[in-house]
């Protein structure tokens, strides 16, 4: 039985990450397989061909992100952009959600912007119970005259999925800076703590 069971675990440590990466991998080919779905019907592929490739409208959207990226990269492009801006900025409604979504969008894929800037210790739900959480940055407008201390807008994710999380104010001198990257941060807390990155002091020593 012993052996059975460490047979088990063994195939369990194999399958499960090859399962779970080929799951992560159809789900993502099939999401960027449906952003076509907003071309009219008669350009699809599916339609201009006759019959469905996999894959094909990931190759098609990288495409389209490349032509759109080269274009509003060069100076006319840049107008055109600021121009289209300008009319959805004129239509109400449309600009709020236009507007929220595209200062998130410039946060997280802006090569001057960086989303979740350091990685800290802090204190929750309750003093005493601890978790890892991203700095994004320093609270602002009307809430900034309300916090007259020294704080930080701090990310907390959950676990195994960092895409939920809070959003909360906390004050600086209550987060830990980490000395770990933003990357090992985030493998530590998809992993449920099982992942745990290098200590300062073991890479140190192996230099």
């Amino acid at each position: 039985m012993a052996a059975l069971r460490k047979w088990l675990f063994a195939g369990l440590l194999v399958i499960v990450p090859v399962a779970i990466t080929i799951w992560v991998l159809d789900w993502i080919i099939g999401t960027l397989d449906q952003t076509l779905l907003i071309l009219p019907a008669q350009w699809r592929p599916d339609q201009l061909l006759g019959f469905h490739i996999p894959g094909f409208g990931v190759l098609l959207t990288l495409l389209i992100l490349l032509v759109v990226g080269a274009v509003a990269s060069n100076f006319l492009g840049r107008k055109l952009v600021k121009l289209g801006d300008a009319i959805v900025h004129r239509i109400p409604v449309v600009r709020s959600i236009y507007s929220s979504v595209k200062q998130v969008s410039d946060t997280l894929f802006s090569e001057s912007g960086n989303a979740f800037r350091k990685a800290v210790l802090i204190q929750w739900p309750r003093d005493g119970v601890w978790t890892v959480a991203f700095v994004t940055g320093a609270p602002g407008g009307d809430v900034a005259t309300y916090l007259k201390d020294d704080y930080l807008s701090v990310y907390v994710p959950t676990t195994p999925n960092p895409t939920g999380g809070y959003f909360v104010m906390l004050r600086r001198s209550d987060c830990v800076e980490l000395d770990m990257s933003v990357d090992e941060a985030l493998k530590y807390i998809v992993s449920m703590g099982v992942v745990a990155p290098p200590s300062p002091v073991a890479l140190s020593d192996s230099h």
